[in-house]
Protein backbone atom coordinates (compact mmCIF):
# COMPACT_ATOMS: atom_id res chain seq x y z
CA UNK A 1 0.00 0.00 0.00
CA UNK A 2 1.00 3.73 -0.12
CA UNK A 3 -0.47 7.09 0.36
CA UNK A 4 0.96 8.62 -2.97
CA UNK A 5 -1.38 10.17 -5.18
CA UNK A 6 -1.69 8.28 -8.39
CA UNK A 7 -1.36 10.61 -11.58
CA UNK A 8 -3.97 11.16 -13.56
CA UNK A 9 -4.58 8.72 -15.98
CA UNK A 10 -2.09 6.42 -14.92
CA UNK A 11 -4.10 2.52 -14.88
CA UNK A 12 -4.00 0.92 -11.35
CA UNK A 13 -1.75 -2.46 -11.13
CA UNK A 14 -4.83 -4.22 -10.79
CA UNK A 15 -5.56 -3.19 -14.31
CA UNK A 16 -2.43 -3.53 -15.98
CA UNK A 17 -2.26 -7.04 -14.25
CA UNK A 18 -5.75 -7.80 -16.08
CA UNK A 19 -5.34 -6.15 -19.58
CA UNK A 20 -5.07 -8.77 -22.76
CA UNK A 21 -4.00 -5.94 -25.20
CA UNK A 22 -1.50 -4.70 -25.68
CA UNK A 23 -0.27 -7.52 -24.38
CA UNK A 24 2.44 -7.54 -21.14
CA UNK A 25 5.82 -7.87 -21.84
CA UNK A 26 6.86 -11.63 -20.91
CA UNK A 27 10.99 -10.88 -20.54
CA UNK A 28 10.64 -11.00 -16.66
CA UNK A 29 10.26 -15.17 -16.76
CA UNK A 30 14.21 -15.12 -17.86
CA UNK A 31 14.75 -13.17 -14.54
CA UNK A 32 16.85 -14.27 -11.91
CA UNK A 33 13.83 -13.65 -9.32
CA UNK A 34 11.46 -15.68 -12.09
CA UNK A 35 13.81 -18.61 -12.26
CA UNK A 36 14.13 -18.60 -8.36
CA UNK A 37 10.35 -18.64 -8.00
CA UNK A 38 10.68 -21.71 -10.87
CA UNK A 39 12.89 -23.95 -8.48
CA UNK A 40 11.09 -23.07 -5.40
CA UNK A 41 7.73 -24.50 -7.63
CA UNK A 42 10.13 -27.66 -8.69
CA UNK A 43 10.48 -28.00 -5.09
CA UNK A 44 7.49 -27.94 -3.39
CA UNK A 45 6.44 -30.24 -6.45
CA UNK A 46 8.80 -33.08 -5.51
CA UNK A 47 8.58 -32.64 -1.66
CA UNK A 48 4.61 -33.45 -1.73
CA UNK A 49 4.88 -35.85 -4.73
CA UNK A 50 7.35 -37.67 -2.89
CA UNK A 51 6.60 -37.40 0.73
CA UNK A 52 4.69 -40.35 1.32
CA UNK A 53 7.19 -43.07 -0.16
CA UNK A 54 8.54 -45.54 2.52
CA UNK A 55 11.95 -47.17 2.41
CA UNK A 56 13.60 -46.40 -0.95
CA UNK A 57 16.63 -47.10 -2.65
CA UNK A 58 17.47 -44.72 -5.85
CA UNK A 59 19.28 -46.97 -8.69
CA UNK A 60 21.65 -45.28 -10.97
CA UNK A 61 23.14 -46.47 -14.32
CA UNK A 62 23.92 -45.72 -18.42
CA UNK A 63 20.81 -44.64 -20.74
CA UNK A 64 22.49 -46.47 -23.45
CA UNK A 65 22.04 -49.92 -21.98
CA UNK A 66 20.08 -52.12 -24.57
CA UNK A 67 17.75 -54.54 -23.00
CA UNK A 68 19.99 -57.45 -24.33
CA UNK A 69 22.84 -55.94 -21.96
CA UNK A 70 23.58 -58.44 -18.89
CA UNK A 71 23.69 -55.38 -16.90
CA UNK A 72 19.96 -54.40 -17.94
CA UNK A 73 18.51 -57.64 -16.92
CA UNK A 74 20.33 -57.56 -13.61
CA UNK A 75 18.58 -54.22 -13.11
CA UNK A 76 15.44 -55.13 -13.59
CA UNK A 77 15.55 -58.09 -11.48
CA UNK A 78 17.03 -56.15 -8.45
CA UNK A 79 14.19 -53.59 -8.82
CA UNK A 80 11.87 -56.59 -8.72
CA UNK A 81 13.25 -57.86 -5.45
CA UNK A 82 13.15 -54.73 -3.76
CA UNK A 83 9.76 -54.05 -4.78
CA UNK A 84 8.41 -57.53 -3.48
CA UNK A 85 10.00 -56.06 -0.62
CA UNK A 86 8.18 -52.85 0.05
CA UNK A 87 10.86 -51.02 -1.09
CA UNK A 88 10.56 -47.96 -3.50
CA UNK A 89 12.56 -47.86 -6.96
CA UNK A 90 13.65 -44.70 -7.61
CA UNK A 91 15.49 -43.90 -11.58
CA UNK A 92 16.28 -40.95 -13.36
CA UNK A 93 12.96 -41.87 -15.43
CA UNK A 94 14.96 -42.66 -18.38
CA UNK A 95 16.04 -45.14 -20.94
CA UNK A 96 18.57 -47.87 -20.00
CA UNK A 97 19.11 -49.40 -16.90
CA UNK A 98 16.39 -46.65 -15.69
CA UNK A 99 13.79 -48.55 -17.74
CA UNK A 100 15.46 -51.63 -16.71
CA UNK A 101 14.23 -50.67 -13.17
CA UNK A 102 11.52 -49.18 -13.43
CA UNK A 103 10.02 -51.89 -15.76
CA UNK A 104 11.34 -54.10 -13.12
CA UNK A 105 9.73 -52.82 -9.61
CA UNK A 106 6.31 -51.80 -11.61
CA UNK A 107 6.09 -55.31 -13.03
CA UNK A 108 6.51 -56.67 -9.48
CA UNK A 109 3.66 -54.18 -8.03
CA UNK A 110 5.74 -51.94 -6.15
CA UNK A 111 6.22 -48.19 -6.58
CA UNK A 112 7.93 -46.96 -9.65
CA UNK A 113 9.65 -43.48 -9.64
CA UNK A 114 11.25 -41.25 -12.15
CA UNK A 115 12.42 -38.34 -12.05
CA UNK A 116 13.15 -36.64 -15.54
CA UNK A 117 15.54 -33.88 -16.68
CA UNK A 118 14.91 -31.47 -19.50
CA UNK A 119 17.52 -32.61 -21.59
CA UNK A 120 18.00 -31.70 -25.54
CA UNK A 121 18.99 -34.75 -26.98
CA UNK A 122 17.55 -37.76 -24.42
CA UNK A 123 13.71 -38.84 -24.62
CA UNK A 124 11.44 -38.26 -22.13
CA UNK A 125 10.19 -40.31 -19.31
CA UNK A 126 10.18 -43.91 -19.55
CA UNK A 127 6.87 -45.57 -19.36
CA UNK A 128 7.45 -47.88 -16.35
CA UNK A 129 7.62 -45.16 -13.75
CA UNK A 130 3.83 -45.06 -11.92
CA UNK A 131 4.96 -42.12 -10.43
CA UNK A 132 6.80 -39.81 -12.36
CA UNK A 133 7.97 -35.97 -11.89
CA UNK A 134 9.84 -34.06 -14.62
CA UNK A 135 12.64 -31.25 -13.84
CA UNK A 136 14.15 -28.12 -15.31
CA UNK A 137 17.17 -28.41 -12.86
CA UNK A 138 19.56 -30.66 -12.16
CA UNK A 139 20.48 -29.63 -8.66
CA UNK A 140 16.60 -29.82 -7.24
CA UNK A 141 15.97 -33.60 -8.95
CA UNK A 142 19.27 -34.51 -6.89
CA UNK A 143 18.00 -33.52 -4.20
CA UNK A 144 15.26 -35.55 -4.52
CA UNK A 145 17.45 -38.85 -5.17
CA UNK A 146 18.84 -38.74 -1.97
CA UNK A 147 16.21 -36.78 0.40
CA UNK A 148 14.10 -39.84 -0.32
CA UNK A 149 16.44 -42.66 -0.71
CA UNK A 150 18.12 -44.52 1.61
CA UNK A 151 20.38 -45.95 -0.18
CA UNK A 152 21.97 -45.87 -3.89
CA UNK A 153 22.85 -48.90 -5.98
CA UNK A 154 25.22 -47.46 -9.27
CA UNK A 155 25.42 -49.74 -11.97
CA UNK A 156 28.03 -49.52 -14.69
CA UNK A 157 27.15 -45.66 -16.78
CA UNK A 158 28.70 -42.88 -18.08
CA UNK A 159 29.47 -38.82 -16.65
CA UNK A 160 25.61 -38.78 -14.90
CA UNK A 161 26.08 -42.14 -13.48
CA UNK A 162 29.91 -40.48 -12.19
CA UNK A 163 27.91 -37.53 -10.90
CA UNK A 164 25.99 -38.93 -8.70
CA UNK A 165 28.07 -41.65 -7.63
CA UNK A 166 30.70 -38.96 -6.58
CA UNK A 167 28.49 -36.68 -4.84
CA UNK A 168 26.89 -39.45 -2.84
CA UNK A 169 30.14 -40.29 -1.73
CA UNK A 170 31.20 -36.59 -0.91
CA UNK A 171 27.81 -36.57 1.18
CA UNK A 172 28.40 -39.65 3.12
CA UNK A 173 32.04 -38.62 3.68
CA UNK A 174 30.90 -34.94 4.87
CA UNK A 175 28.73 -36.59 7.22
CA UNK A 176 25.79 -35.06 5.27
CA UNK A 177 23.86 -38.01 5.30
CA UNK A 178 23.96 -40.86 7.46
CA UNK A 179 24.01 -45.26 7.05
CA UNK A 180 23.67 -44.41 3.41
CA UNK A 181 24.62 -47.31 1.35
CA UNK A 182 26.44 -46.75 -1.80
CA UNK A 183 26.89 -49.94 -3.82
CA UNK A 184 28.50 -50.62 -7.21
CA UNK A 185 27.25 -53.52 -8.73
CA UNK A 186 29.53 -54.85 -11.87
CA UNK A 187 33.19 -55.23 -10.45
CA UNK A 188 34.73 -55.61 -13.41
CA UNK A 189 33.51 -52.29 -15.16
CA UNK A 190 34.41 -50.61 -11.41
CA UNK A 191 37.42 -52.36 -10.82
CA UNK A 192 39.90 -49.63 -13.08
CA UNK A 193 38.26 -46.92 -10.93
CA UNK A 194 38.69 -48.35 -7.64
CA UNK A 195 42.58 -48.97 -8.21
CA UNK A 196 42.90 -45.47 -9.52
CA UNK A 197 41.71 -44.62 -6.15
CA UNK A 198 43.63 -46.59 -4.09
CA UNK A 199 46.75 -46.20 -5.92
CA UNK A 200 46.30 -42.72 -7.38
CA UNK A 201 44.33 -40.93 -5.31
CA UNK A 202 44.78 -42.62 -1.80
CA UNK A 203 48.61 -42.50 -2.52
CA UNK A 204 48.83 -38.49 -3.74
CA UNK A 205 46.80 -38.35 -0.37
CA UNK A 206 43.70 -36.87 -1.60
CA UNK A 207 41.72 -38.92 0.23
CA UNK A 208 41.97 -41.49 3.11
CA UNK A 209 42.34 -45.08 2.91
CA UNK A 210 39.39 -45.38 4.84
CA UNK A 211 37.44 -43.38 2.25
CA UNK A 212 37.32 -46.40 0.17
CA UNK A 213 34.84 -48.34 2.42
CA UNK A 214 32.51 -45.49 1.51
CA UNK A 215 31.39 -47.71 -0.91
CA UNK A 216 31.22 -51.48 -1.43
CA UNK A 217 31.13 -53.49 -5.26
CA UNK A 218 28.97 -56.69 -5.95
CA UNK A 219 28.12 -58.47 -8.82
CA UNK A 220 25.10 -60.11 -6.76
CA UNK A 221 21.57 -59.03 -6.22
CA UNK A 222 20.89 -61.10 -3.36
CA UNK A 223 24.17 -59.50 -1.46
CA UNK A 224 22.60 -55.78 -2.55
CA UNK A 225 19.58 -56.64 -0.99
CA UNK A 226 21.10 -57.81 2.51
CA UNK A 227 23.13 -55.12 2.75
CA UNK A 228 20.49 -52.22 1.88
CA UNK A 229 18.24 -54.26 4.32
CA UNK A 230 21.42 -54.52 7.08
CA UNK A 231 21.54 -50.65 6.58
CA UNK A 232 17.59 -50.48 7.34
CA UNK A 233 18.22 -52.27 10.78
CA UNK A 234 21.21 -49.90 11.32
CA UNK A 235 19.39 -46.87 10.96
CA UNK A 236 16.40 -47.88 13.03
CA UNK A 237 18.42 -48.91 15.67
CA UNK A 238 20.58 -45.27 15.52
CA UNK A 239 16.83 -44.11 15.83
CA UNK A 240 15.81 -45.87 18.75
CA UNK A 241 19.11 -44.92 20.12
CA UNK A 242 18.64 -41.29 19.57
CA UNK A 243 14.87 -41.37 21.02
CA UNK A 244 16.22 -43.15 24.04
CA UNK A 245 18.90 -40.72 24.33
CA UNK A 246 16.13 -38.11 24.52
CA UNK A 247 14.10 -39.80 27.51
CA UNK A 248 11.27 -40.05 24.71
CA UNK A 249 9.21 -42.31 22.10
CA UNK A 250 9.48 -41.46 18.64
CA UNK A 251 6.76 -38.60 18.04
CA UNK A 252 3.33 -38.72 17.00
CA UNK A 253 4.24 -36.72 13.99
CA UNK A 254 7.09 -39.30 13.00
CA UNK A 255 4.75 -42.30 13.90
CA UNK A 256 2.07 -41.44 11.84
CA UNK A 257 3.85 -40.06 8.57
CA UNK A 258 4.85 -44.03 8.83
CA UNK A 259 1.84 -44.88 8.53
CA UNK A 260 0.92 -42.96 5.49
CA UNK A 261 4.02 -44.09 3.86
CA UNK A 262 3.23 -45.54 0.24
CA UNK A 263 4.39 -49.01 -0.15
CA UNK A 264 3.18 -50.18 -3.14
CA UNK A 265 2.36 -49.20 -6.72
CA UNK A 266 -0.55 -46.57 -7.10
CA UNK A 267 -3.67 -48.04 -8.04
Amino acid sequence: MTQQTRPPNKPTEDRKLLRTKPYADTSFRDSDAWRALRIMGEFVEGFDSLAELGPAVSMFGSARVKPDDPSYAAAEELAATFARRGITVITGGGPGIMEAANKGAAEAGGVSVGLGIELPHEQGINEWCNLALNFRYFFVRKTMFVKYAQGFVIFPGGFGTFDELFESLTLVQTGKIDHFPVILWGSSYWQPLIDWLADQVVGEEMIAAADLKLFRVTDDNEQVVRWIEESFVEAADADDAANAAEGGEESGEAAEEKRHQRHRSPE
